[in-house]
């Protein structure tokens, strides 16, 4: 496994880009409906919905509300042309948050889309504003001491989210000259009680953000050595606006909002700032690159999963960064700090006594994932067959597979593994096996399932892709890596399999670890 220096230089390289019996009546949609959502409207939407009785839940209702199929980016234009950042991750629903806004253009208009199923539409405009005077913000800043990229854009606009119900938004800027910008944002629940809580990787989305020339992994000169030290939340996104959502975490929102569960949206700041924040939550769901945790989150989360909380992990690498949040220009736990190999001149650990800002696995203050996770981060990149193991285990009823069925593509580009060397709960059951080669050395990446004490169980994919093949095959994001739509149908039934388990409460009443198997499948 690379590690390190050369992992960090080496690494992250974007991607840019049924058998018989399988139950296709549980697919996503994707088949019928995704790909046909491309269309849509000319400008924003009218916000509509229905009338009438409220239900207690308030996302009951707003899930029969029409949806708006034009949310979705038509021209982004010149990177300047327009950009902008929140100065709040999360919000409560009917609080304030400021919008800092540059553009090139005379005037735009923000647009404000709650991502959902909405009958396949997959978003509805909540809001949109009035058109505002556009203006060009000033050039970003660079911090020299952590290399910090700041924009420091003055307040373009504030924005009361008044009757937006809780979820997770794409604030769209379309300018005059029609070019568009996301920017995300989370209206998070005031509790996770009896629901599954999504929780957003805000701190991974900004320590891959490469906007102004500078992210956790390299500098403007593309060199590791030149990196950031910290990164703010201070500055827009780069590319679309809102990629690593888009990418990692849409696909799982449509399909959870699609099965109607109880949901409780938050973010990893949120988890961390609030030990609260999943109290009494019947599951609470990584998504699909949630590498960058605090030790407050991995506390909370620990704490809820010893509580009875499920927790599933529907990716690879998870909980792998150890980082502090200290405050930046707009206010507290707006800079994600991470020194990695230079850890040693971290102020905060030198001086202060902080955990060290590294891998968690790493010493000093070692603390490998695998410990809440069950599998342990290997390598990257990689691209393999997913190849099933346990075929009987719940997770796959209604799949129609049988052990040995193997979905290309589906593992990549980063892959985890049981390590029974590291620590590793003992009843375990690995239900996935999958042969592959990472740079050049031959390994395994595997699912796993284990439960504890107080109730909970646990899953974690072993693998990045999950989230996207919940629309392999329909292109809907154009980033299917090969992955074909039997694979979507398999991934989605699953997925469903877990979800509905996992918010009937501890899991190990009723879905327990059937037959722990590391020692079999590993020989040891």
């Amino acid at each position: 496994m690379a590690d390190g220096a050369a992992r960090d230089a080496g690494e992250r390289r974007a991607a840019d880009r049924p058998p018989a019996g399988l139950d296709r009546r549980h697919f996503l949609g994707a088949a019928t409906g995704i790909a046909a959502l491309a269309t849509g409207l000319t400008g924003c939407d009218s916000p509509d919905g229905t009338r009438g009785h409220r239900p207690a839940d308030p996302l009951t209702a707003e899930r029969t509300r029409p949806g708006s199929p034009d949310w979705r980016l038509r021209v982004t234009g010149p990177p300047d042309a327009i950009e902008g950042y929140a100065d709040r991750v999360s919000v409560l629903p009917g609080e304030e948050f400021g919008l800092h806004v540059s553009t090139t253009a005379p005037g735009f208009r923000i647009c404000a889309y709650r991502v959902g199923w909405y009958g396949g539409a997959q978003a509805r405009l909540v809001w949109r504003s009035a058109r505002l005077a556009g203006r060009r913000g000033p050039d970003p800043r660079l911090l020299a001491a952590t290399r910090t990229v700041v924009a420091g854009w003055p307040r373009t606009t504030a924005v009361r989210t008044d009757g937006w119900p809780p979820g997770a938004y794409l604030l769209r800027l379309d300018t005059d000259h029609g070019h568009q910008r996301y920017v995300p944002l989370i209206v998070r629940s005031a509790g996770a009680a009896g629901r599954t809580a999504l929780m957003h990787a805000v701190t991974t989305w900004q320590a891959y953000n490469a906007w102004g020339g500078h992210s956790l992994y390299r500098g403007r000169d593309g060199a590791y050595a030149t990196r950031s030290l910290a990164v703010t939340f201070d500055r827009p996104y780069d590319a679309t606006g809102a990629e690593k959502f888009l990418v990692y975490e849409r696909a799982l929102v449509v399909l959870a909002e699609r099965l109607g569960l109880p949901l409780a949206y938050t973010t990893s700041v949120d988890v961390h700032r609030d030990p609260s924040a999943l109290r009494g939550a019947t599951a609470v769901l990584s998504l699909g690159h949630d590498e960058y945790w605090t030790p407050q989150q991995r506390a909370h989360v620990t704490r809820a999963r010893d509580s009875g909380t499920n927790v599933a992990f529907l990716g690879a690498n998870a909980c792998f960064r150890r980082v502090r949040l200290d405050a930046g220009e707009d206010g507290p736990l707006r800079t994600v700090t991470c020194y990695k190999t230079a850890y040693r001149d971290d102020p905060g650990f030198a001086d202060h006594g902080d955990p060290p800002t590294h891998d968690f696995r790493a010493p000093p203050a070692a603390d490998p994932e695998s410990a809440l996770t069950g599998v342990f981060y290997e390598g990257y990149p990689t691209d393999a067959p997913y190849v099933v193991h346990g075929a009987g285990h719940w997770l796959f009823e209604g799949t129609g597979v049988r052990t040995g069925d193997a979905f290309p593509h589906l593992v990549g580009v980063e892959y985890d593994r049981v390590t029974p060397e590291a620590p590793t709960p003992a009843d375990l059951e690995i239900v996935a096996h999958s042969p592959l080669v990472c740079q050049g050395r031959a390994s395994h990446a595997d699912s796993a399932y284990y439960t504890v004490p107080g109730g909970a169980g646990v899953f974690a994919t072993g693998t990045m892709r999950w989230v996207e093949a919940l629309m392999a095959g329909t292109r809907d994001d154009g980033r299917d890596h090969g992955m074909d739509r039997r694979t979507g149908a398999f991934v989605t039934r699953t997925t469903e399999n877990l979800l509905r388990a996992f918010a009937a409460g501890p899991a190990a009443h009723h879905r327990p670890a059937p037959a722990p198997n590391t020692g079999r499948v590993y020989g040891r």
